[in-house]
């Protein structure tokens, strides 16, 4: 049972770029776009698609997904793995901030309502709320590139998989006050949600600061690896950190921008929009 690989992990072995199975990545994507169909059958059946919105949806679901599988699985998901934090910096990225949101704006206003009715409003308020959803977001935004947290959990594929879904998890979490619908929470408008972007701008810093300037290679899981052609173990590392500052910002920049126009636009047209 040792030698089954389902999931990627460090291995310690030479890189080589034959191909290798995931079929844990496999099952866990397969999963979500079994459950996503299965969704948009039922709407269809009940007679609630728009045609117009659906397919919006469902190349929203479609980017995420497969913007999950492909960072997942081999051979980015073996690389980040045990070979270069910068890539899996990459996969952090994807996770926690580009995935996340796709797949939420790929569910029905309707099935959000039917969400936040089947849950005890106060724990639902109190938990997706924008303090708690960016404060998590930061803890384990620091926890998770701890060398100690990292190097534990690298080398054991459940360690790796629990790593992966934590960061999908909260991204999650953390997407929540921006693209969902529920709860209501009046005064949580355009300007509020761009000034929540912004804060999550800064809350790396201290991370980013940590991986890019440190002298010596943090992370033990890629400073004893076999060496990767092209790159050394220090300039991987002041890769990542750099990757965490400017792409996250870049990301988030762009769901400002989009969050500006949109205001902008029903501005223009005279729509009512909360302050």
């Amino acid at each position: 049972m040792k030698d089954i690989i389902w999931w990627c992990a460090a291995r310690g072995v030479e890189w080589t770029w034959t191909w290798q199975a995931y079929p844990g990545v496999w099952l866990f994507v397969a999963g979500l776009v079994v459950a996503f169909f299965r969704l948009e059958r039922r709407s269809v059946d009940e007679g609630l698609s728009d045609a117009s919105s659906a397919a919006w949806r469902r190349t929203a679901f479609l980017v995420g997904a497969g913007a999950l599988w492909l960072i997942l699985d081999w051979p980015i998901g073996a690389i980040g793995a045990g070979y270069l934090a910068s890539v899996h910096m990459v996969q952090f990225l994807v996770l926690s901030l580009i995935a996340p949101p796709l797949l939420l704006l790929s569910i029905r206003e309707r099935d959000y309502r039917a969400i936040a009715r089947r849950l005890p409003d106060g724990p639902f308020r109190a938990v997706t709320h924008p303090l708690v959803t960016l404060a998590t977001f930061t803890i384990v935004l620091a926890v998770t590139h701890w060398p100690p947290v990292v190097d534990t959990l690298m080398p054991s594929q459940a360690g790796n998989m629990l790593l992966d879904l934590t960061w999908l998890a909260t991204g999650l979490l953390f997407w929540w006050p921006i693209v969902a619908p529920v709860p209501v929470r009046p005064g949580w408008g355009y300007p509020t949600k761009m000034g929540y972007l912004i804060a999550a701008t800064l809350v790396n810093t201290g991370t980013f600061a940590y991986l890019t300037f440190t002298a010596l290679p943090l992370y033990a899981t890629y400073e004893l690896a076999p060496p990767f052609p092209g790159i050394s173990t220090r300039d991987d590392q002041t890769l990542a950190g750099l990757l965490m500052k400017v792409g996250g910002a870049a990301i988030l920049w762009t769901a400002i921008t989009i969050l500006f126009a949109r205001w902008y636009r029903e501005s223009e047209r005279g729509e009512p929009t909360p302050a």
